[in-house]
């Protein structure tokens, strides 16, 4: 370590030994900066990637039942740990539970959701038939999910702000070289136009399933 250089101490405690580990980090290393604007932008293509799934195209999927909450018990819980869920066709989604008395409480909580197909109950299995769309519905859905998109888009683009703000602090505050500065500012901006085509790319797939199924 040069002199000069800022270091920052982080306690880590392992809660299994008790004992406390000191990380060191060198505020003039510009992984740091580079690390968290990735880690930052991939949970915002993560976080995208799970809003796409749920808004309900004309194709089965399972996860547009994520966010449904049946009482098991006295317990809130996702309808996938009180049942079996399948998808046997493109249009159609199964639903076993595992009890009997599971029947009916999923069933309510599924017309209560945001879910907007009713399900069929024969005692049997409860199955969900995704009705086709119309026109202007894809386009709707088009809209929702690009607005998703350009969210995690926004997302990346504070990613990379913060992490340059964070570069220029270091030269001014911490005797980062501004040639190391620059550098990094470059490959911030390579990690942004990364994340930005892997957005584009999700929403693409996305679009082109609401108007083509």
């Amino acid at each position: 370590m040069e002199a000069g250089d800022i270091v920052i101490k982080l306690k880590r405690v392992d809660r299994n030994s008790k004992k406390t580990d000191i990380t060191q980090f060198n505020m003039n290393d510009p992984k740091h900066y580079l690390n968290e604007a990735e880690e930052s932008m991939q949970l915002a293509v993560d976080f995208l990637d799970e809003a796409l799934a749920h808004i309900r195209a004309g194709k089965a999927n399972p996860k547009i039942l994520d966010g449904v909450r049946v009482d098991y018990y006295g317990s809130q819980c996702p309808i996938s740990n009180v049942a079996n869920i399948s998808v046997p066709d493109a249009r159609t989604i199964t639903i076993t539970p595992w009890e009997k008395a599971m029947f009916k409480v999923i069933e309510k909580a599924i017309i209560d959701s945001p879910v907007g197909i009713t399900p069929e109950n024969n005692g049997e299995v409860i199955r969900l038939a995704i009705p086709p769309l119309t026109e202007d519905r894809r386009k709707q859905l088009v809209k929702q999910s690009k607005g998703e998109a350009e969210n995690a888009k926004m997302s990346v683009r504070n990613a990379r702000r913060e992490a340059i703000e964070g570069l220029k602090k270091a030269v001014k505050n911490d005797g980062m070289p501004e040639d190391v500065q620059k550098d990094a500012e470059n490959t911030v901006q390579k990690i942004h136009d990364k994340y930005v085509k892997k957005i584009e790319d999700l929403f693409a797939a996305k679009e082109k399933e609401i108007l083509t199924v």
